[in-house]
C-alpha cells in the first residue's frame, strides 16, 4: 500500500510502550523524527491473527520531503474548509 514511500524513507521504530491484555496486545512507538503510531495485534496459539496499524501520513510524507498524494491534499482540503465553518 505504501511501498514506495517506505523504500524511500529511512525508517526506524523505536519501542515506547508495549501493552497486553489476553489475547491482544498494543505496540505504541515513535520515530528519530518524532513521527508516533502504534499497532494492535491479535495473537493466537503464538501467532498473528490479526493486525491494524495507526500513524500520521501527513507527518510521514513531510519529514521525509516526499509528495502529497493528490488524493490525501484534497481530503485535508476538505477538513480544513469544515473546520473553519
Amino acid at each position: 500500500m505504501f511501498e514506495a514511500e517506505f523504500a524511500t524513507a529511512d525508517m526506524t521504530c523505536i519501542v515506547e510502550n508495549v501493552f497486553q491484555d489476553g489475547e491482544w496486545g498494543i505496540l505504541e512507538w515513535k520515530d528519530p523524527l518524532g513521527l508516533r503510531g502504534c499497532g494492535f495485534f491479535h495473537v493466537v496459539d503464538d501467532k498473528i491473527q490479526f493486525q491494524r496499524g495507526y500513524w500520521d501520513k501527513l507527518s510521514f510524507l513531510r519529514q521525509h520531503k516526499l509528495p502529497i498524494p493528490p488524493a490525501l491534499r484534497k481530503s485535508i482540503f476538505q477538513k480544513v474548509k469544515t473546520l473553519s465553518k
